[in-house]
């Protein structure tokens, strides 16, 4: 299992709003496992969370999860088809049951998990949002942008962020906005715009992309706090617990010290806590609707 460092656990609410699964009298679970893959709705490219490679094959925090839950659903965790979304259509795509669940680079907020049908199964990165510049503009501080122009990515809390931030600190700006996060970068490697605004971790990422990262300077200003998480549609217990014990059980795997090389050799630990995490002792994967060795499918095979 890969190491997935996380901080702090957070449970998320949910209301009682129907699915479309639901909605035939079919639960997700039932429609996954008659399906057999699990459709997973990730970003369209974003390194270090879900990306493509020339082959076709998807690596990054991300799209581990979407392989840890198809590994506990279905057995497998190669039984997966990747629905490539955009900050715009990822919470569609959820709603109307085109994937099974979005585990791509979201902001939980509250507006999210109490009235747009979702629900949030934990945090597993912890972000914020930030700028790139010109290294050629010598811009030391955030502050300093007043008067910029700035691309940034529509459909996602970056937008309000940015907004709050200029206004808090009496400055003036100008958004050049676009829906896909490689068309801002490339509209600020155009010149397009002085400045391109997103959370932190993405910042660094598209820096790397760039022909001449030291040309760039990622402001230390942090104008946010971003917990981002897989998310699930409300309705759905049975399907909120399987994600949300999916993430719970990578970071218990975690500290206590079982992997993929040593999961085979920890079924037989005596220790109480391995014991339950690896379905030895209790009857925990039977309240979801999977079998004891969920957990160390997951431990296996992601």
């Amino acid at each position: 299992m890969k190491s997935l460092t996380c901080g702090l656990l957070a449970s998320a609410a949910f209301a009682l709003l129907a699915t479309p699964a639901l909605a035939q009298g079919k639960s997700t679970l039932e429609t996954v496992k008659a399906r057999g893959e699990l459709s997973c709705g990730v970003n369209v490219g974003l390194a270090g969370f879900s990306s493509k490679d020339d082959k076709g094959d998807w690596s990054g925090l991300d799209a581990d999860y979407c392989r840890a839950i198809a590994a506990a659903v279905l057995g497998d965790a190669k039984k997966v088809k990747f629905v490539a979304t955009t900050a715009k259509e990822r919470f569609t795509a959820l709603t109307s049951g085109e994937i099974d669940v979005l585990s791509r680079n979201t902001t939980w907020t509250m507006s999210r998990d109490t009235s747009q049908g979702m629900a949030f199964a934990g945090v597993n990165y912890y972000d914020g949002q930030g700028f790139i510049v010109k290294k050629s503009a010598n811009i030391k501080t955030a502050k300093e942008l007043d008067g910029a122009s700035i691309c940034v990515q529509t459909g996602t809390t970056t937008e309000l962020n940015l907004a709050d931030f200029f206004r808090d600190n009496n400055m003036k700006y100008s958004p050049i906005v676009f829906e896909k996060a490689d068309e801002a970068m490339a509209a600020y490697q155009g010149n397009r715009c002085d400045t391109y605004t997103t959370d932190m971790s993405g910042l660094y990422s598209e820096k790397l992309r760039t022909a001449n990262p030291d040309d760039h300077v990622v402001l230390p200003d942090l104008i946010s706090k971003e917990p981002l998480g897989p998310a699930v549609r409300q309705g759905d217990a049975q399907w909120f617990s399987i994600v949300k014990w999916t993430h719970y059980v990578l970071l218990n795997a975690e500290e206590a010290g079982i992997t993929s090389k040593n999961v085979d050799q920890m079924l037989t630990s005596t220790n109480a806590d391995v014991k339950r995490i690896l379905g030895k002792d209790g009857d925990f994967g039977k309240g979801m609707g999977l079998d004891n060795d969920w957990a160390v499918r997951i431990i296996k095979q992601v």
